[in-house]
């Protein structure tokens, strides 16, 4: 009530929101369970679960063939990880504080702090879990897996397309979700549910029949993935995708969310979410 305010400049305004949005980014990762070593080790079980059980199903499956020449381990997770990347990051953001919650009753908190920590603790979540597994992988099964990538830059910036998009999709769905909570939830599960199979990651585009690629090439995490294995291989060159689209459709929907988001931000009221 009393505390004097003292203006800051733009390089301290920076830092201080910079330490904010860290802090923030922290209780995201911890918040499932009190010991930091085992709340991260738990995020990334998840990830390290999906990479292996695809694995052994391409395996006993047979279809290995059916991939591109080379590293196995390398196609499996150039699928995995842009896919869990972009699901997460999706999720975090939809399931983010909105400016209802009771964290908003902070003033230095916002809206887009929120938003940000959740995009950047799911980011880092999945950085870990790709160093982890290609650790292992690297020192007990293939010592030259890194030289085997054929353009590790390109796959870092297509892990980062994918995780940008996921954001984007999901401001979306955080815009329009106090005015329509079980509509907006039901979608986007069933959206990260039908990626399972719309973002590709099972099968190469470029071996696809063009009534199948139409079905598949609206997905930004289709051209994400399909993009991410021709910088991982050295034999494949993806002509049936664009990173280019990936971006811009990732604007797009960056924007439409920013602009709903402002819009939802001026009009929420605490009492929608006690009708619940």
């Amino acid at each position: 009530m009393f505390q004097t305010t003292v203006p800051r400049s733009r390089l301290g305004t920076a830092i201080y929101i910079a330490e904010l949005i860290y802090h923030n980014s922290v209780r995201a990762v911890r918040k499932t369970h009190g010991n930091a070593f085992l709340a991260i080790f738990m995020n990334m079980l998840q990830t390290i679960i999906f990479v292996l059980a695809f694995y052994f199903m391409f395996f006993v499956l047979g279809i290995r063939g059916s991939a591109i020449r080379g590293d196995f381990m390398i196609y499996i997770m150039t699928g995995v990880f842009l896919f869990m990347t972009h699901s997460k990051t999706l999720g975090a953001v939809v399931s983010s504080e909105g400016p209802a919650s009771p964290m908003m009753q902070h003033a230095p908190m916002n809206t887009a702090i929120a938003i940000l920590s959740a995009m950047l603790s799911t980011l880092y979540i999945q950085i870990l879990s790709l160093v982890f597994i290609l650790f292992v992988y690297d020192v007990a099964f293939n010592p030259e897996v890194m030289q085997e990538i054929h353009d590790p830059i390109g796959c870092m910036a297509m892990i980062l397309l994918s995780w940008f998009s996921g954001g984007a999709i999901g401001l979306v769905f955080l815009a329009a979700k106090p005015w329509f909570p079980t509509p907006v939830s039901i979608i986007s599960t069933v959206y990260q549910r039908a990626n399972m199979i719309a973002s590709g990651k099972m099968f190469v585009a470029n071996t696809l029949p063009p009534a199948m690629l139409a079905m598949f090439d609206w997905n930004p995490l289709f051209h994400a993935i399909d993009q991410s294995r021709g910088y991982a291989f050295i034999d494949y060159n993806p002509r049936n995708s664009s990173w280019e689209y990936a971006l811009y459709f990732s604007l797009v929907f960056l924007m439409i969310g920013l602009m709903g988001e402002f819009f939802t931000r001026k009009h929420v009221s605490a009492s929608w979410f006690a009708r619940r």
